[in-house]
């Protein structure tokens, strides 16, 4: 596990590098488009199921972009949106949401040392690495590597997430497999609460 975290790493290092920045003003006048699901800059979704994309990292957005576009990562509800986007509206389109603010939800307070034993130390017994590890001990993110911003997330995405990855219904990308390994292994119960967590981490 240890070398396939570090071949990920590297590998997206060298491909943000080969990139490098997109120009947020030209990504604000493409994302028009995702404010009716996302809201505006990406903070308010109307779904709890949609993820907020404020803030979240150009890396990771970027990437995500690109597979849902290429057809690697499904999404039904972005058929077509994505379509006549080039790899630098894409691009352009991360870099804008990545300078917006990231809302904190709230935790339920009965699930919150639950999901914070999980997220800052994961769970030895079944083999669970600490969320902290990837996505920091404040939920910010790896940039380089292209771990996303977790921190303040909607709970309900968080779960939906990582019920799909257990399942293997987002299998594409990667950084995928870490994921999957990690969802399988988690309990209904525990993931509530980590996404519970998630929401209110700050």
């Amino acid at each position: 596990m240890k070398k396939l975290i570090a071949g990920v790493v590297l590998g997206l290092g060298l491909s943000v590098a080969a990139h490098g920045a997109g120009d947020p003003e030209a990504g604000e006048a493409n994302a028009a488009v995702c404010a009716s699901c996302h809201g505006a800059g990406g903070a308010a979704p109307i779904m709890g199921v949609y993820p907020k994309l404020s803030g979240i990292g150009e890396t990771y957005l970027y990437r995500q972009l690109m597979a849902i576009r290429d057809g690697d990562r499904p999404i039904p509800e972005m058929t077509g949106l994505l379509d006549n986007m080039s790899d630098d509206d894409l691009l352009d389109l991360a870099a804008y949401y990545d300078q917006q603010s990231m809302p904190i939800g709230q935790a339920d307070p009965d699930l919150v040392d639950q999901g914070q034993a999980l997220y800052r130390g994961g769970n030895l017994a079944s083999g669970i690495a600490a969320c902290a590890a990837c996505h920091s001990p404040q939920g910010k993110g790896n940039e380089p590597a292209g771990y996303p911003r977790l921190s303040g997330q909607s709970a309900d995405y968080v779960a939906k997430s990582l019920q799909d990855y257990r399942k293997g219904d987002r299998a594409g990308g990667v950084n995928a497999q870490i994921m999957i390994d990690i969802a399988s292994r988690l309990s209904d119960a525990e993931i509530e609460a980590v996404s519970s967590y998630i929401s209110g981490l700050h």
